[in-house]
């Protein structure tokens, strides 16, 4: 295979519900990557860090702790993003790695404003101090209806904190999902209602024909 040579990093973020094959597709994404030869790395959210896996943890599992408010879930959610953008996310795209994340702050605009209906007024003031320009190039987004997400989580295990709400929930989280895909442009839909080989051929495809958008100066043998 010819190497395709590329001018710069690229940020490509994984959106969708819980148990829609998030984890999966990332895994896919990276061994697509392998083949071209591109540099790069896969991180999740929220954790990526040593300080943010642990914030991960709380957010995960605080019914273990206390009472906890949503808004307290979005501080923490934006303190772990924060570290994972200084520490992780900007070396790698200045030192031109490509970056695959299992989620990134669509999930917030969906979950916690969405799913939990916080206000997005607060979480765009968040976006704004936090995120700044460190957008992606590509979000991913898998869409599956909340009663086969539902059924995929709970044959996965336990459920965890956010895992645990009702099927109202994941439907609003839902819709604001795929009220914010149809404005961004940088967006691929993918359903994941579907068979996994189904859904990653899909992936695959459109992945490619992405990739060869991203062709700088052509090949090389």
């Amino acid at each position: 295979m010819k190497n395709i040579i590329y001018n710069k990093s690229k940020f490509i973020i994984l959106e969708g519900l819980d148990g829609s094959g998030k984890t999966h597709a990332c895994q896919l994404i990276k061994k697509i990557l392998e083949k071209y030869k591109i540099p790069h790395i896969v991180i999740r959210e929220p954790g990526g860090t040593p300080l943010a896996e642990k914030i991960r943890n709380l957010i995960k599992n605080f019914y273990t702790y206390e009472i906890i408010n949503q808004k307290t879930i979005l501080l923490l959610v934006y303190a772990s993003r924060m570290q994972l953008i200084q520490n992780i996310i900007a070396p790698a795209l200045k030192n031109n790695i490509w970056v695959i994340s299992d989620r990134y702050e669509l999930s917030s605009f969906a979950y916690q404003g969405g799913g939990f209906k916080i206000k997005k007024e607060l979480i765009i003031f968040l976006k704004k101090i936090i995120v700044k320009s460190y957008l992606p190039d590509l979000t991913i987004y898998l869409d599956i209806i909340p009663k086969y997400a539902l059924h995929r989580m709970i044959k996965r295990g336990k459920l965890d904190t956010i895992e645990n709400n009702n099927i109202n929930f994941f439907q609003r989280t839902r819709n604001t999902y795929l009220h914010l895909i149809s404005k961004n442009k940088n967006s691929l839909t993918i359903n994941a209602n579907l068979k996994i080989d189904i859904v990653h051929q899909d992936i695959k495809n459109k992945l490619k024909k992405w990739l060869r958008t991203c062709k700088i100066y052509g090949t090389r043998g």
